[in-house]
């Protein structure tokens, strides 16, 4: 009783002495979000950071059946997307996974928003502003082309849309409503036009892993192809680059690339040193570790139409390629970086970097929107520009895209149908095992055929209740409605 009679004494006088240094500190210890370093570190968290390559290249038609064997790896977060089957697993690189990386995503950019709001000159913050803006529009944008129906000028007003988040969480369950594809759409370009004329890329100290000028235009033309508003797609095509100079930009894959090492190469294709990265982002992801080898991926007879045979150019592509066993297949894109949970331990958390933006892109936008605008020569000779960029000694006279060449090759004699089959196989080689494909499937209304290895072929036509992605079953407590099977 004496001992604790005195440590109580003892307390008393120290908590007496330290009671007014106490009383002076905020109640709420969590980080004030007042200055421009703050929310901007805030911000650096507002991109998705979960891969949807895992499944959208499963998905694909660039995808086949390996079968079983020593060097093949199966996974359901790989295996399920190729039979259109919903993907019980919630880590990195399934569905849900990607859904809540998403909402956290638009979670920060919306705590940054509020900041900026509650501000007593939000003015000073007008480029965090921006990068909010377009960052919040960039993951709705990707969570309704994924989880919802393809945009459908026809039906997007009646087809039912995702939860589109404009204010930071502050109950318990909140209930959502997932409206309409049109609703959401409107939401993304309000975003987006006001967050655009915003950005300021002197505010980022690595610009490639924000929204700076050029990835935000980018983005604003993919939205635009999805939209179908073409005119818009060229204007912010042209503005990605000064003087809408795309060609300089491109990949080096003829010359700097094909001189590279195996490991130099997988090194450079996500750096932010390279022209052609517009936006990277950091994600949780066993991709780089496992996408030459995932039983449902690139395999040969894909390997042998892309990029063994002649294109309609009459040339083939210089992609490297390299095999890790029978028929795993893979072009040098992806590395991992694995961050160890301390210095000593052997176990850790496995990253991808992912290029969600590049000058790639952008010239097929660019080339796709001329094409739907009946400029069939401005849509060839961006064609040509990215093939001159990926074949070995490019002749015009004897590379160029010609009509009769696309007679040839694609069965055709409409220019205009001629050149968008081109645009889509040149795309389908460029972006193989980076999960593009799909969305151009969607877009388009392509019919994906999946052999199996026991000799099933599993279909996936044109409105396909299988090709919307299912939303997580937890989502059901906050009302959001899951997509019909």
């Amino acid at each position: 009783m004496r001992k604790l009679l005195l440590y109580t004494c003892l307390a008393t006088l120290l908590g007496a002495t330290g009671c007014e240094d106490y009383l002076e500190q905020a109640v709420d210890q969590r980080t004030q979000l007042d200055t421009e370093q703050k929310i901007s570190e805030l911000l650096a968290t507002a991109y998705p950071q979960a891969d949807y390559i895992t499944f959208t290249e499963a998905m694909s038609d660039l995808a086949l059946d390996k079968g079983a064997g020593p060097a093949v790896v199966v996974d359901e977060r790989n295996q399920n997307p190729y039979f259109y089957q919903d993907v019980p697993n919630k880590q990195q690189g399934s569905p849900d996974f990607y859904w809540n990386a998403a909402y956290a995503a638009i979670a920060a950019a919306n705590h940054a928003l509020e900041a900026i709001e509650a501000a007593p000159d939000p003015g000073t913050f007008s480029a965090q502003k921006g990068e909010a803006l377009v960052a919040r529009a960039y993951s709705h944008f990707m969570l309704v082309t994924l989880f919802a129906k393809i945009y459908d000028p026809a039906t997007a007003a009646s087809d039912p849309g995702i939860p589109y988040v404009t204010e930071p969480e502050k109950v318990v369950l909140k209930q959502y409503d997932r409206k309409t594809v049109a609703y959401v759409y409107e939401q993304i370009e309000r975003d987006l036009t006001e967050g655009l004329p915003l950005i300021n890329n002197n505010s980022y100290r690595v610009p490639k892993y924000h929204f700076n000028t050029a990835a935000a235009n980018a983005f604003a033309a993919r939205f635009y192809l999805f939209k179908r508003e073409y005119q818009k797609v060229i204007e912010h095509a042209n503005r990605v680059f000064p003087g809408g100079e795309i060609s300089a930009n491109l990949r080096p894959w003829v010359g700097t690339y094909s001189n590279l090492t195996a490991n130099e190469g997988l090194a450079i294709y996500t750096q932010a040193t390279e022209n052609s990265n517009l936006l990277l982002v950091e994600a949780p992801s066993l991709w780089a570790r496992f996408y030459g080898r995932y039983r449902y991926g690139l395999a040969t007879p894909v390997v042998n139409y892309l990029f063994r045979s002649e294109n309609v150019t009459g040339a083939r592509w210089v992609y490297p390629l390299y095999s890790q066993g029978t028929d795993n297949w893979l072009v040098l894109k992806f590395r991992e970086h694995f961050v160890r949970a301390d210095v000593n331990a052997e176990i850790g958390f496995p990253y991808t970097i992912i290029p969600l933006f590049t000058a790639e892109e952008v010239l097929f936008n660019r080339a796709e929107a001329y094409l739907e605008l009946g400029n069939i020569e401005a849509a060839r000779e961006d064609l040509n520009t990215f093939a001159r960029n990926r074949i070995e000694n490019y002749s015009a006279s004897a590379h160029d895209i010609t009509n009769a060449k696309l007679r040839a090759f694609y069965g055709t004699r409409d220019a205009k149908a001629g050149l968008m089959a081109a645009l889509l196989d040149f795309k389908a080689a460029e972006f193989v095992q980076e999960g593009m494909r799909w969305f151009d499937i969607l877009r388009h209304n392509i019919t994906v055929e999946h052999p199996t290895a026991d000799g099933q072929v599993i279909v996936s036509a044109p409105g396909d209740a299988r090709r919307i992605l299912q939303i997580p079953q937890e989502a059901e407590l906050a009302g959001i409605t899951r997509n019909p099977r």
